[in-house]
């Protein structure tokens, strides 16, 4: 489900280190060999570039990048070279700070990871701001927003694949219950959707639909401008459908006047080596051009293509 592509034959860490040393010599930064090295490399080849990197030279790569590129490239480049819980925990980080009741990042870190990557981010969150994500979260958010927020971004949610139909026909029932009443924050629903294991909330929301004919995201659809339903709505599609949730955060970015740059760069960042293949099937079933295409068509220079190397591209 990824569309990394690694070479079979990679070369030695000493070597692509060497190399990455090579590109920032000299006239002018050749980013090209930047994209041809870390643009295919994994999560842990490139922790072991940046190792060896800063072994070698005395300097974090991340630094010696920050200081050679600029704009979209050089975001894309950095969030993508950092490690997945140190990247979670930037993200998360700058989604408090700049938070508002539209900003879905942190409800999207908590539910489409799973639970040892979360935790993981916590982690890397408390090393780097010397805080808590939780305490964060609590503090910049208020409302039913901190009410489902926090939880979701407290939780250590059980992986594994086994699902208890009785529980499932009753918190289907339970769950109508409260949307039939426009309890929309009721601590019970929120209970549901930020401690069941995904397994669990499928089984759920399935039975929901077999029981009362609709499809819970329709339900939550009352009020199409209500920013609490739409977090609730893309809570749900996170934990049971996240290729859909990411198709549309890519086709709100692309097909926007003006890109947003922000979106694109961070989903193509953090889904690359996890479903990207099955984000770019959505993309192409619901808007009929391949994701690359459209890349092509709304960015340009060292940006474009090293989204093009991570997304994966048919040459034309």
């Amino acid at each position: 489900m990824s569309t990394l592509t690694v070479p079979q034959q990679v070369p030695p860490v000493s070597e692509d280190v060497e190399q990455l040393r090579k590109a920032f010599s000299g006239w002018g930064t050749n980013e090209g060999l930047i994209i041809s090295i870390l643009g295919h490399r994994n999560a842990a080849q490139r922790k072991l570039i940046r190792q060896a990197y800063a072994e070698a030279y005395g300097e974090d790569l991340l630094k010696a990048l920050d200081k050679e590129l600029s704009n979209d490239f050089e975001r894309v480049l950095l969030l993508w070279t950092l490690d997945p819980a140190e990247r979670d925990a930037a993200l998360a980080n700058e989604a408090t700070k700049r938070w508002t009741s539209s900003n879905q990042v942190l409800m999207e870190i908590a539910c489409t990871r799973s639970s040892n990557e979360l935790l993981l981010a916590r982690q890397a969150y408390h090393a780097r701001f010397k805080k808590s994500l939780e305490e964060d979260v609590a503090h910049h958010t208020s409302g039913d927003f901190r009410k489902l927020l926090f939880p979701l971004v407290s939780s250590y949610r059980y992986n594994g694949d086994e699902v208890n139909m009785t529980l499932a026909k009753s918190e289907a029932k339970m769950l109508h219950e409260k949307i039939s009443n426009k309890a929309y924050s009721d601590e019970e629903l929120i209970r549901i959707l930020a401690t069941r294991s995904k397994a669990q909330i499928n089984a759920s929301l399935n039975q929901y639909k077999n029981e009362f004919g609709n499809d819970i995201n329709k339900d939550l659809k009352a009020d199409p401008n209500d920013e609490f339903l739409a977090l609730l709505r893309a809570t749900v599609k996170c934990l049971t459908r996240p290729e859909k949730y990411f198709e549309k955060v890519l086709r709100l970015a692309i097909n926007k006047r003006g890109t947003d740059e922000g979106a694109l760069t961070r989903v193509v960042a953090t889904r690359a080596e996890i479903d990207m293949k099955l984000i770019k099937d959505e993309y192409q079933r619901r808007n009929s051009i391949p994701l690359d295409r459209a890349i092509v068509k709304d960015t340009h220079g060292e940006y474009e293509k090293l989204l093009l190397e991570l997304v994966g591209h048919e040459d034309a």
